[in-house]
This record gives structure tokens, sequence and C-alpha cells, in this order.
């Protein structure tokens, strides 16, 4: 049914980086990975480059996602294709014309609809109902974000929501058409099969000894032995320096009076509102009669001010506070808009302010509670800090040390000894590496990365036995090794994979015997029918497969059945042939929810139908120009 989502992959790639990719892409946030290209940009859009910067900061990202999705599995050179990079320079394309669509149409997302979408996420509500800002705060720093830094990247995502939400909500499948798929599904054939299997022909396969030799000569690559290593190596990073630098409590009480500001929480107030909305754009007289209306709701506060909340659920238009009677939870300095802010912190606890004149509209504030700033103890972070004082010095002293890390291993290149007495690391050992080991495959991840294999590979370090060079394979990692054991290259002989060669030519050979037979035995049921070897009848559907492969269910649904009974034949490989014969055709029973479900599918797909054209609309109109010299070149993806 949903056929579309196999033979239009690239679209919904392009769809899902468009909605995934983090939003900083969008407005611009290794070493150059190219040098093609870095003069009149990879690409333009409207005119203005893709940088060969802005490219490699995206391909960069995209190596980082999947290292972490894929773990240990992960290779970089799934991204060191034509394909790949296409991909990726799509992908900023797309952005970029969503960038200049945003300009024209100047759309923007006010900080009091970022703020509820902010307390709407999950964790952050505590059980009273106030927003958690301990724990917002806590939940960043994790990530590495500052709220300013993630307030942005949000305001950016939800300014690409406000562009393509209209274009996805314009979707649409008639029910007709839904029902008629829906119906494909669920259509059932009665259907018996006649299988030939493979296993029995293997009686009739006569294999020589020529046949077995041919094999083994044409399939080379399936008994090569590649050449393999057993190695040493020791790693330089900037954990291992760390573990042995020591910190004193002087350190920790000076780096705790330097970064006091850091281990403050500054004050947070709780206010509620009263927004009359009159935007920055509006004219003279709307302005005239926003401050009239809110001036008239400040007269009745003056004389009942325990009225605000009731007032604001009457007359308040800011639809994120009004049901919660105007209240905007606890906030810090820089949450709010200027205007705002200052007046907030001008209030004492229960005072209501003037009106206060915005971007928004007129205000009316009220502070209903004050967090003082608050310091963490020393005690309470003393452990931390120690960390970070050790992660500093050890930052510091990595320059120094990987200059003797370097130094030693070529000034006594047979052995690592003397550079790991002299730094104090540990020399670990690695059994059975090839020039492509896979990540973690023999030991630790340091061993198989892709450079150092690269460098202990080499001819050199193989014929010598020497020390490699130090080699970087990560920011403040350094790597070096040498080989302690070397087998080369070779190929298993003839009699020892003598057997297994037998065991696949004899399938191979069965296997086409038995297809032969049933395509024969096809076309003499097309010509006269019979039951004869088929088994008894079941019924089948899209729906009910009954354990048929799916490349024969595939026949099978598609075999015209105009005429019955009908009979398809389709080739299994290995597993040999299989024909099957279709007695009936019924209509199959509806399902409600599951025809509702189909449905909801289909207008998914015509969303990202929609979204997609809409895309390469924008794309025409920004004339984007491509580099197809710097999309092509070949790319040394980082560690």
């Amino acid at each position: 049914m949903f056929e579309f989502i196999r033979t239009h992959q690239r679209l919904m790639q392009i769809l899902l980086a468009v909605l995934i990719l983090p939003s900083f892409v969008l407005f611009g946030n290794t070493d150059a990975l190219r040098s093609i290209g870095k003069e009149e940009g990879i690409a333009k859009v409207a005119g203005v480059p893709i940088s060969q910067a802005e490219f490699d900061q995206a391909l960069r990202d995209q190596l980082d996602r999947m290292r972490q999705a894929y773990g240990p599995q992960f290779d970089a050179k799934m991204l060191n294709t034509a394909e790949a990079r296409q991909s990726i320079l799509d992908d900023l394309i797309a952005r970029k014309a969503m960038a200049g669509e945003v300009a024209v149409k100047k759309l923007a997302i006010a900080d009091i609809t970022l703020r509820d979408n902010i307390s709407q996420t999950p964790g952050l509500v505590k059980a009273d109902g106030h927003f958690d800002n301990a724990e917002y705060n806590r939940l960043l720093s994790i990530q590495g974000l500052t709220p300013t830094m993630y307030e942005q990247r949000l305001r950016q995502d939800l300014i690409v929501q406000q562009l393509l939400s209209p274009v996805q909500a314009s979707a649409f499948v008639s029910k007709t058409v839904a029902d008629r798929l829906s119906a494909i599904n669920e259509q059932e054939r009665e259907v018996q099969m006649l299988m030939y299997k493979p296993e029995d022909f293997a009686a009739r396969v006569k294999v020589t000894d020529e046949m077995l030799k041919a094999y083994y000569e044409k399939n080379t690559a399936q008994f090569e032995i590649p050449e393999q290593i057993n190695a040493e190596y020791v790693v330089l990073n900037s954990d291992v320096l760390a573990e042995q630098t020591t910190v004193s409590d002087a350190d920790i009480q000076a780096y705790y009076k330097a970064n006091e500001k850091i281990y403050t929480t500054e004050e947070q107030r709780r206010a509620s509102h009263i927004l009359i909305t009159a935007g920055k754009d509006a004219s003279a007289a709307d302005k005239e009669k926003a401050k009239a209306k809110a001036a008239g709701i400040l007269a009745q506060l003056k004389k009942k001010p325990e009225d605000f909340a009731k007032l604001a659920k009457e007359n308040s238009e800011d639809p994120g506070s009004k049901e919660k009677g105007g209240d905007l939870d606890f906030f810090g300095r820089g949450a709010m808009v200027p205007q705002f802010e200052e007046s907030a912190y001008k209030l004492k606890q229960g005072e209501i302010s003037e009106l206060v004149q915005s971007d928004y509209g007129f205000h009316i504030i009220t502070v209903t509670a004050i967090k003082p700033a608050t310091v963490k103890a020393l005690d309470e972070v003393k452990t931390q800090i120690a960390a970070e004082i050790k992660k500093q010095k050890a930052g510091k002293a990595y320059t120094e040390a990987a200059e003797t890390f370097g130094n030693l291993l070529y000034e006594q290149a047979d052995s690592l000894k003397p550079v790991a007495e002299k730094l104090k690391l540990k020399i670990q050992v690695a059994n059975g590496l090839t020039r492509n080991s896979k990540p973690g495959a023999q030991g630790a991840a340091e061993a198989t990365n892709s450079k150092f294999l690269k460098a202990i590979f080499s001819d050199d370090v193989i014929k010598k036995k020497h020390n490699t060079e130090a080699v970087e394979i990560a920011p403040n990692t350094r790597i070096a090794g040498r080989i302690l054991e070397y087998k080369p290259a070779a190929k298993r002989p003839f009699e020892e994979v003598k057997a297994a060669i037998l065991a696949q030519v004899t399938a191979t050979e069965a296997a086409a015997l038995a297809e032969k037979e049933g395509i024969a035995k096809l076309a003499a049921l097309k010509a006269a029918d019979s039951t004869a070897g088929f088994t008894e009848a079941k019924m089948v559907s899209r729906l009910k497969n009954q354990d048929i492969p799916s490349a024969a269910l595939v026949d099978l649904m598609r075999a015209d059945t105009q005429k019955l009974p009908a009979f398809v034949g389709t080739h299994l490989g290995s597993a040999g042939y299989v024909i099957f014969r279709i007695g009936k055709v019924t209509a199959g029973t509806p399902d409600e929810k599951r025809r509702a479900s189909e449905a909801q599918q289909l207008t998914s797909m015509q969303s990202a139908q929609n979204l997609y054209a809409y895309l390469e609309l924008l794309k025409q109109r920004a004339k984007v120009t491509v580099n197809k010299a710097a999309v092509t070149a070949p790319v040394t993806a980082a560690p």
C-alpha cells in the first residue's frame, strides 16, 4: 500500500533531515576537509554562498550523530560517498532557502510563546505546578548549553514550524481513495502452495573436482586470510594526565573564590501580568485605545488589588498566562523583554506596577514571590571543582607531554617502555588487528582507529618493527604502537575448504534444478489445472501473509485473477521455487480502526509530498547553484 515510502526514500531523507537537524544550521552557526570550493563556496542560495566551512561543520555534526547512534559499529566511510555528501548539501540548501523565506515573511516568535513552550517540557513542572528552573538549568548544562543558547535554538525551531505547518496541514486524501487502498490491503486470496526445495534435488547434482576448483579460483576473496598483527600501544590523553594530577585544598579554595558566580543562583521573581496587546506596528489610534483599556483595568486594581487574577482571566490578551490568572511563574534576568524586566525587578512583593509599554502592548505587573540569590557552599562543589582543576591542569600539561611523547618514540624507536615509564602510561596489547579492523573489534577503540591502523600497517613499521609516530586520533589524544608479531596475508589451501565449496556448489546447483522443474510445472498447470502435491488451501492477504516470504507475497497479490484458478511462481533463491494456486478471491472484512490509521498514514505521506514540493519551490526561487567539484571530491573523515 505504501509503495511511495520505498520509491521516494530520498524525499523522506531530506524531510527528516530538515525536521531533525539542529536549528542552528538554519541561521548559521576538524580542519578543512577539502580545499576545493573554498573561494567560491560549495553552493549559492539566493546569491549567498554556503561556505566550505559550513559544509564541513555539517559533515562533522552528522558524523557525531551517527557515531552516537551506531556506537562501536560506526564507520566514518558511510559518509565518504558522493551520495552522502550530496544529501548533507541538500539539507543545507533547504535550510538556507527556508531562512530566506522566513526573512521575507518576517516571521517571529514572541517571548511569551517561547516561555509557554518551555514550560510544557515534561519533567520541568514541579508537583505544585510551578516551573522547575533548577532542573531546567541542570538539563541544559548536561548538553553544554546555556538558557540563552537553548532558547535561541528553540525560537528558531518554532519559526521553522511556523513556516512549514500550513504546508503540512494542507494535505488531504479523499475517503474514496483511502478506502480503495485499504480494500486492496484487505483483499484475501485462497491459496495453495507447491514447494520445490533444493534439498530434494541435491541427490541429482553431480559435482566434479573441476567444478570445485573452478569455484575456488573464481571466488579467491572468500578464502583469503588478511594480514594480521599483534601489537602493543600506549595512549596519551588529558584523562591520563588528569589522573596523575594532584589538587590541594588551597587550589580548590582559590578556584571557588575566583568563580563564585558559577555557583550562584541569581535572584528570581515570580510575577503575574495583564497584557493589552498593541504591537510596535500598530497605529497610533490602536495604541491609544489599548492604553486606555489598560488604564481602566489598572484603576480597578488600585481599588481592589486582590482581584488581579480575576481581572487577568477576564481581560488579559496573553493566551499563555490568561487562564492562570496572569501567572508567569519564576524567571531570572534576561528572560523577559527589557521594559517588563526593569519594572518587575523594581517592584516589591505584592506591589502593582503602573502601565508598562513593550513591543507587545501594555502590561500591568505584580510580583507575587521573590527567591533571593543563593550561593552553593564550597563543600557542595568541592569534588566538582577538583575535577575541573585537574582537567585544566591536564590540558595545560598536555602540550608539553605530547612533545615528550613524540620525541621519545623517535629517539628510542625499538621500545615503548621508555615513553611509558617517563609519562606513566600503560602499555596495552591488541591481538589480531587487520588493516580494516572495526572499532572495538580487537580491544580498545583507540587501537582500531583508522589513523592508527594506517600508521602501524605502514611498510616501514612492518619491515623494521619500530615504533609508529605519535598519531593524533582525537583532540588531546595521541597513540603510538609497535608490532609484536606480523602474519602476512594468505590463502586457505583448497583441501582445507573443499568440503565447504562442495556444499556451496551442491546447494547452488540444486536450487537451479528446483527452479527449472518449478518453471516447467508452472507452465503445465497453466495448461491443465491440478491440485496434486499442493498444500491445503489457506486465506492470504497483504495483512495476513501466513509466513509467506515478502518477495513471493508481492508476486502472489499482484497475480492476475480474472480467470480462476490462477497460478504464479516465484524464485526464492537458495530456498528454491514456489508455485501458488489461487482458487478464490474475496473482499475481506473491513476494519474501521485500521482503515482510519491507514488514512492517517496516507495523509502524512501526502503532507510529506507537499512539504517536499514546497522546499523545491523555495530552492527554485532562491536560484540555487552548486559547485559539483566540491561535492564529489573525496572526504577524509575525522576519527
